[in-house]
């Protein structure tokens, strides 16, 4: 019987956030197929302590390939890794996600197993044996159904998309060898920030700035706002803002940035070029603030603030902290 394959990502020894929202998504879609799904931890050793969290989430096998070619991130030996693990359990389905790592490897894969892809998955459907993928096109304009001949069938799934829900099951374990290659490429080094931050792309909320702060000076507005939201509210800004040095290239939002999901998105003096909406296009709840009424931001926004952003986001700061305080 053909399974649902689950590659995982691992950062600091630990499953990123968006590993449990696939699990939840791929479990979904076993019980549709009536497919089993599997999870699958790469690493150089140490990934006994990661191996029952799968199961957390529906997963009832997860497996386990520890070889010193993973120890260090590799892009071409994880692609391989993740590949010959699919053969060997005979994966009609390969899932990750869709962070800037994930669909770098998925890719791969995709041209390893000589396999059909859908990038940056927002939603799918099945219908009898296949599954249909939605995924947005056009910057974000449209939203594509998609079906991918196979098997296998390999996809991304959009971080926040599908929400992680607990649902235990019965786990097991089983450790798995495969043939890797010699990697031709190492990362030796991954310099962040020096606080730490929460990543836009894990944010339930996103504060967003845009050339209309005029500077990064004033990027405290949108930090006492984002800190008035609560410890789920993540700071962003458009690419002008990074390209110009106001704010780290980490937290640019957008086509060629990162992708977000949240449940609420906060554009404040952004104009709305189209590269931008694209990043943001899946936001449960989008609200802009800007003094141009006619500003391209307010086409996709669910809630709009005509004013000067210098005096509605104090007010909005000081509203947020008076409600939170039960005034």
């Amino acid at each position: 019987m053909s399974t649902i394959l689950v590659a995982t990502e691992i950062h600091d020894g630990t499953l990123k956030a968006v590993n449990a929202q696939v699990f939840t998504a791929a479990a979904r879609m076993g019980r549709d197929l009536g497919m089993p799904v599997m999870a699958l931890l790469l690493g150089g050793e140490g990934l006994d302590a990661l191996a029952a969290v799968p199961a957390c989430y529906g997963v009832a096998k997860t497996l386990v390939v520890e070889d010193a070619r993973l120890a260090s991130f590799s892009p071409d030996v994880y692609a391989a890794a993740i590949a010959r693990a699919a053969e060997a359990c005979g994966a009609g389905y390969v899932l990750m996600g869709a962070t800037l790592t994930g669909k770098d490897v998925i890719a791969r894969v995709a041209q390893i197993m000589d396999a059909g892809l859908a990038q940056d998955c927002v939603d799918f459907r099945v219908e009898g044996e296949e599954v249909h993928f939605t995924r947005p096109m056009y910057a974000g304009k449209v939203l594509a159904e998609v079906k991918v001949t196979g098997p296998p069938v390999l996809a991304s799934l959009r971080p926040k998309a599908f929400p992680a829900a607990e649902a235990p099951v019965d786990g097991a374990v089983e450790r798995l060898s495969v043939d890797l290659p010699e990697p031709q490429a190492v990362v030796t080094s991954v310099e962040g920030s020096a606080a730490k931050k929460l990543d836009v792309t894990e944010a339930d909320i996103v504060v967003s700035g845009g050339r209309g702060m005029q500077g990064p000076e004033h990027w405290p507005l949108l930090e006492a706002l984002a800190d008035a939201l609560g410890d789920g509210a993540a700071l962003g800004c458009s690419r002008p803002v990074s390209d110009d040095g106001w704010r780290p290239h980490d937290e640019h939002v957008g086509q060629t940035g990162k992708t977000v999901s949240p449940d609420l998105y906060i554009a404040v003096g952004i104009s709305g070029a189209i590269q931008h909406v694209a990043g943001i296009s899946s936001s449960k709840t989008i609200v802009a603030v800007n003094k141009d009424p006619d500003a391209p931001i307010f086409q996709v926004a669910d809630y709009g603030i005509v004013g000067d952003l210098f005096e509605v986001v104090p007010a909005m700061t000081e509203a947020i902290r008076k409600v939170k305080a039960g005034g």
